[in-house]
C-alpha cells in the first residue's frame, strides 16, 4: 500500500502567514505540520508516499526530503492545471499510484491516534473505498454521509441542509477502483472535482465503501482558530519524555508543568513558564510569563510580556508589556510597545487579510 498526501492549495483563509509559507509547514507543537500526517502514515507501517504540491514549490520537498528521517520513500508531484478540487489531486498523482491500494490524506488534517485501524480494517472488509469520519458542530463545511442501516447511501458536498452530523475527514483509502470514479466524474457548479462526488459515484455503481469513525478528536486547520486549537491538542498529548529542558534556566525563574526548552535557549530569572509549552532553540526569554498551550520557534526573542495559547513562529520579537492571547505572531515579526517611540499611538503595518485588535 502506497499513501498520497496533498500539500498543495493556497491556504486563502490563513493570510498573511501563507503568503511567505506554505501552510503545511505551519509548526504546531513545533513541528512542520505535514510532519505529523507523515508520522501517522510510516507508523502504519506504509513505505512509498506521494506529496502533491503546487507547481514549482521546493519548500515542501527541502523540508521533508526523500524520507529517510521516517524510514520511507518519498516522491513528489506538482499539482498540473491549477487548483481543481481535491479529487483532481488523485487523477494527477496516477501515475505515481499505479494499481495498488493507497491511503489520501489531505496535509492540514490532525488527528489524536493511529490511522492503522482504518487500513487494516480496509483490508480485512475488502472494500474499495473507506473514509475516516468524524462528528462535528458544522458538518455543512464539509462532505457529509448519508447513512441508512450503517452503510453510506450518498455524500453530499457542504450541504445547506446535512443528512448527518459526520464531516467525511481528509484521510481515506482506496483500492484502483477510485481511478475510474475519478475519471467519470464532472466539475461541480465550482469547477472543482469534488471528492464527495467520486464517493457517491463508487456507491452507486456498486462498490463498497466503508467507513470508520475517528475517536478522540480530529482538526481540519483551515482557520487561524483551527491553528490554535490543532497545536493545543497536539501539545496536550506530550508527555514528559518529550519534554526536556536542554537550555538554560537562571535561578529565580518558575518552570511548572510540561514544557520543552530547546538547546541554546536561555531562560532568565524573572520569567514564569506554565506547560504545557514548547520553546525552540537559540530564544531569549526575559521578565516575562508564557502560559499554557503556546508554541514558540526558534529564533525568538520574548521581554516585558504575558503570551498564552498561541503560536509564535522563527525570529520573531515581543516586547510589548502586554498580554497575549489567541494569537498567531509569523516569522520575523516584532509585536512592541506603542510606547517605545514618539509620538505615542498604535503604529500599524497591516498586511492583506490580517486581523488587528487594539
Amino acid at each position: 500500500m502506497k499513501a498520497l498526501i496533498a500539500a498543495g492549495g493556497r491556504a486563502t483563509r490563513l493570510r498573511p502567514i501563507t503568503h511567505t509559507i506554505n501552510k503545511h509547514l505551519i509548526p504546531l507543537a513545533n513541528k512542520p505540520m505535514i510532519f505529523h500526517a507523515i508520522d501517522k502514515i510510516a507508523a502504519a507501517g506504509i513505505k512509498e508516499v506521494i506529496i502533491n504540491v503546487n507547481p514549482g514549490d521546493a519548500e515542501i520537498h527541502a523540508a521533508v526530503g526523500d524520507g529517510g528521517r521516517w524510514g520511507i520513500k518519498v516522491g513528489y508531484v506538482e499539482q498540473t492545471g491549477g487548483p481543481k478540487g481535491v479529487a483532481h489531486i488523485i487523477k494527477v498523482a496516477r501515475p505515481h499510484l499505479g494499481d495498488e491500494p493507497f491511503v489520501f490524506y489531505l496535509g492540514d488534517n490532525i488527528i489524536l491516534g493511529s490511522i492503522t485501524p482504518f487500513v487494516e480494517r480496509f483490508k480485512r472488509e475488502n472494500l474499495n473505498g473507506l473514509l475516516a469520519l468524524s462528528k462535528v458542530k458544522d458538518p455543512q463545511r464539509f462532505g457529509v454521509p448519508e447513512i441508512k442501516d450503517g452503510r453510506i447511501v450518498r455524500v453530499d458536498e457542504k450541504p445547506s441542509e446535512p443528512k448527518s452530523d459526520y464531516a467525511v475527514t481528509g484521510i481515506y483509502v482506496y483500492d484502483k477502483n477510485v481511478h475510474t470514479a475519478v475519471d467519470a466524474i464532472r466539475p461541480s457548479a465550482r469547477g472543482e472535482y469534488e471528492i464527495s462526488d467520486v464517493h457517491t459515484w463508487l456507491i452507486e455503481h456498486g462498490f463498497n465503501v466503508g467507513y470508520e469513525e475517528i475517536t478522540g478528536w480530529w482538526k481540519d486547520t483551515g482557520k487561524p482558530e483551527d491553528l490554535l486549537e490543532g497545536n493545543q491538542l497536539l501539545l496536550s498529548l506530550l508527555q514528559g519524555a518529550d519534554m526536556t529542558i536542554e537550555g538554560e534556566v537562571a535561578p529565580g525563574a518558575v518552570i511548572q508543568g510540561r514544557v520543552r526548552v530547546g538547546k541554546g535557549t536561555k531562560i532568565g530569572p524573572k520569567v514564569l513558564i506554565r506547560g504545557p509549552v514548547v520553546i525552540g532553540e537559540n530564544c531569549s526569554i526575559e521578565q516575562s510569563y508564557i502560559g499554557p498551550y503556546t508554541s514558540i520557534g526558534n529564533k525568538v526573542r520574548v521581554a516585558n510580556t504575558e503570551i498564552e495559547h498561541s503560536l509564535v513562529l522563527d525570529n520573531a520579537e515581543l516586547d510589548c508589556g502586554e498580554r497575549i492571547v489567541d494569537s498567531i505572531v509569523g516569522f520575523n515579526a516584532r509585536v512592541v510597545s506603542s510606547k517605545s517611540s514618539l509620538p505615542l499611538g498604535h503604529k500599524l503595518v497591516v498586511g492583506d487579510h490580517a486581523v488587528v485588535e487594539v
